[in-house]
């Protein structure tokens, strides 16, 4: 497999050296999919892919030992599930065996409303972010449970489990007001998703009136000290036009001015560090899970830009 064939300083042949010295197998494999592998209709970059993230999955068919780096542990988590849903709908395979396999793992863990727990009380006695506490009793949450019913059912995945959850989606998501950027992003993922596009389009309008009147997106990023962080938040965790709008196909997309979302991209394009890596926002609570982050979200980071046409190498 060849590595890139432009600039020694272009963004992405920086990103690769970055990848190859710090990455998991994983995200090595994820980055040789998305960026270097010349022959995408073999399959093999898919297998690479798949076989490096079934060394996450556990015996229940839900993902676990840090799969989600601020979650350690050998355990199922409904945000590890989620994080394989993402890694399996990128390379295509976010169906049959596998989804079914999946969905049996998200029936044993959901709530009584039917939707997913942010952390499964499974969780007690493992290291974990004190941002995602385990909570005596599982709590239905969009935030866990909007990302995976929308990647499900933007696959055609049909199982006995996305009705109820469905439902539970739609009707936090219709009742938000009170809300913050990662729950937001979690909405936008179930709503980019699902089947009803002129009750999910609705939505987004409102939800997106609602990021604008509640400043949860930096509109300005030379004017970030304008807009407060919410509560609970890291010093300078802002969320920008590109949160929430990953691909210009986001119904998030039409949130924002085709100048803020210039604005927007320009200001990821230059966070990429000296070391070709891009930074990890969120709150640091311990140095492995903040080295694991950084090629998810250099890879992340490059996939956006390069979704938005803009010049990576």
């Amino acid at each position: 497999m060849a590595g890139t064939a432009g600039s020694p300083a272009s963004p992405l042949a920086r990103a690769e050296r970055f990848i190859w010295l710090t990455a998991r197998v994983l995200e090595q494999r994820r980055f040789a999919y998305h960026f270097l592998d010349r022959d995408k209709g073999s399959g093999r970059g898919r297998e690479a892919v798949e076989a490096a993230l079934t060394a996450y999955r556990e015996e229940d068919g839900g993902y676990g030992h840090g799969l989600e780096p601020d979650l350690r542990g050998p355990v199922s988590q409904p945000l590890h599930t989620a994080h394989a849903l993402r890694v399996l709908d990128s390379i295509g395979r976010c169906d049959g065996p596998r989804a079914e396999l999946i969905c049996r793992y998200l029936t044993a863990v959901s709530t009584p409303e039917g939707a997913l727990p942010a952390v499964h009380p499974s969780l007690s006695g493992f290291p974990h972010a004190p941002f995602l506490p385990v909570a005596d009793g599982a709590r239905s949450s969009l935030l866990a449970t909007g990302p995976v019913v929308g990647l499900l059912r933007r696959n055609d995945v049909w199982h006995a489990w996305l009705f109820r959850a469905t439902d539970f989606c739609w009707a936090a998501v219709e009742a938000l007001e009170e809300t913050h950027p990662y729950e937001v992003e979690a909405a936008v993922a179930f709503l980019d998703g699902v089947p009803d596009r002129a009750r999910a389009e609705a939505a987004a309008d409102r939800l997106g009136r609602l990021v604008r009147k509640r400043r949860l997106a930096v509109l300005d990023p030379r004017d970030r000290s304008a807009y407060r962080v919410p509560p609970g938040y890291a010093p300078g965790e802002h969320h920008f036009p590109h949160d929430y709008a990953r691909v210009p196909e986001s119904l998030a997309r039409h949130w924002f001015t085709d100048g803020e979302m210039a604005r927007s991209l320009d200001f990821l394009a230059g966070r990429q560090a000296e070391d070709g890596g891009w930074p990890v926002t969120r709150r640091a609570w311990a140095p492995g899970p903040v080295r694991e982050s950084r090629p998810i979200v250099t890879i992340e980071a490059l996939r956006t830009l390069r979704a938005y046409g803009r010049h990576i190498g």
